[in-house]
């Protein structure tokens, strides 16, 4: 069964051009009973929203901005994720946001028991990402979307530009977290390292190296080798994955 999700979006800072890849991918993680979008609506910054907002049916929730210096929308927006919460109406949160305003909003849900989700894009602030269970770039939801176009031809640059190369800060990240599961013959299950890797780094997501899952991103890096076993009944391949050995250095006479 799915889990029912709250999907809250900060209307205020969140572009609506990718609304729908936005909300395809939110699917992935659960059903989205309560779509609710917050800002103040007589803005003409927010014209762009009104019609993808129909066409989600992601119901748009009214906040004057009161004082200048202050946002309302996100007031808002923490009371009534904190209503739905006691509701007991949803298993999980997916908080749309760029904002670090919601750090503690994300982490008071977790305590909870829930699950909190967390898009925005990369500006990001990481106290807020880290305070989610899982965060998806925005960018890299635009990427797979102009890569999928069949009329597209080539990434534009700002396309190009989402896309980060695996450096060995991350390749020493994936590495101390196979060590952390593997076995006394070094190999660990993928699944696992997957899961691990997310609990230790909610943004760590193998398509933003441009793989859309991760054993193909394990497959590019020559410091590690992958191993396919079949499960008890021989039905599935189970993926491993374990450190190489350095090659030891031949000697000179």
């Amino acid at each position: 069964m799915d889990e029912r999700l709250a999907v809250l979006i900060d209307g205020d800072n969140i572009p609506s051009a990718y609304v729908k890849e936005m909300m395809e991918e939110i699917a992935k993680y659960g059903n989205p009973t309560i779509k609710r979008i917050y800002g103040d609506w007589t803005n003409p910054n927010l014209n762009k929203w009104k019609q993808v907002l129909l066409e989600n049916a992601i119901t748009p929730m009214q906040q004057y901005g009161y004082t200048k210096g202050k946002n309302a929308t996100d007031s808002a927006m923490i009371i009534d994720a904190m209503d739905i919460l006691y509701s007991e109406k949803v298993d999980g949160f997916c908080l749309v946001s760029s904002d670090s305003d919601f750090t503690r909003l994300a982490t008071r849900l977790r305590e909870a028991g829930m699950q909190v989700y967390g898009i925005g894009e990369k500006k990001t602030p990481n106290p807020f990402i880290v305070a989610c269970d899982k965060f998806i770039y925005l960018e890299i939801l635009k990427y797979q979307a102009e890569e999928n176009e069949p009329e597209f031809k080539e990434h534009s640059p700002s396309s190009r530009e989402s896309i980060d190369k695996i450096s060995q800060k991350e390749i020493k990240f994936i590495s101390s977290t196979i060590s952390d599961l593997a076995d006394d013959e070094g190999w660990a299950f993928l699944g696992d390292v997957g899961s691990l890797l997310q609990k230790k780094q909610p943004n760590f997501d193998s398509r933003n190296y441009g793989f859309q899952k991760l054993t193909p991103l394990i497959k590019s890096i020559p410091n590690f080798e992958i191993e396919r076993r079949e499960d008890s009944r021989g039905r599935l391949k189970l993926i491993y994955v374990k450190i190489k050995e350095p090659k030891a250095k031949s000697r000179r006479r």
